[in-house]
């Protein structure tokens, strides 16, 4: 049998193109108001995402619209509980409303990357997100945590950022952070055995070429595209 492997990218972020993702992906992470998004948007994502059996995630962030989610925040884990658990729920009624669900979460941005180490404001995600899976960085508090609590975590790679030696992902302020051409191929190629899903940057230069390109070059070496989660 053929090995595998889930294709993720953010959608419903107003920056990219989301029916030409979503003819690529697999599962889509989709922004549910905290740094993008809106109601008619997370609806039509939802909608397209049904009618291709693409799983749906909500990509929780802290609430920073005015700088898209990636600036770090001091907050109260009460606070960010809550407003997890906010942009949770109104994804989840878009979804239902389009006939599917909500099946695992990825959080976004300088939340992704902050949970990564702090267990404080990893364990309010978890607490704000109900039992759903969750998608995260290998070797991370997050994903540990969750795992403690019997949750299903899984493993995420990024095919166009950097990565430092200790496995984080390279700061966007710094050289090396993003990738492009070539080298998005190949290190997905190269990620892909250690991982559960692989990211696409639905808001980088070329996102659905790069998309593309890695589905094409997956498929040419032995794996097999589907959802780590069942799409509801």
């Amino acid at each position: 049998m053929k090995p595998t492997l889930d294709l993720n990218a953010d959608l419903g972020e107003e920056v990219t193109d989301d029916e030409a993702l979503l003819e690529v992906v697999t599962s889509a992470n989709v922004a549910c108001g905290g740094h993008a998004g809106t109601p008619e948007i997370m609806r039509a994502v939802c909608a397209g995402a049904a009618e291709r059996g693409v799983a749906i995630g909500a990509q929780v962030s802290y609430v920073d619209r005015a700088n898209f989610g990636r600036r770090p925040l001091e907050i109260e884990p009460s606070l960010l509980r809550e407003q997890v658990a906010g942009q949770c729920e109104l994804l989840s009624s878009i979804a239902r409303a389009e006939g599917t669900v909500v099946s695992y979460v990825k959080p976004h941005g300088a939340l992704y990357n902050r949970i990564v180490d702090d267990a404080e404001q990893a364990a309010a995600v978890l607490a704000g997100t109900g039992d759903l899976p969750v998608l995260g960085l290998p070797g991370g508090v997050f994903l540990a945590l969750a795992e403690q609590a019997g949750r299903a975590a899984w493993r995420e790679g990024f095919p166009d950022r950097g990565y430092t030696t200790d496995g984080r992902l390279v700061p966007r302020d710094q050289p090396g952070a993003l990738l492009a051409g070539d080298h998005v191929v190949e290190q997905a190629l190269s990620l892909a055995p250690g991982v559960d899903s692989l990211c696409l940057h639905g808001d980088s230069p070329g996102a659905v070429q790069h998309a593309g390109e890695v589905r094409r070059a997956l498929e040419a070496a032995g794996w097999q595209l589907r959802p780590f989660v069942v799409p509801g």
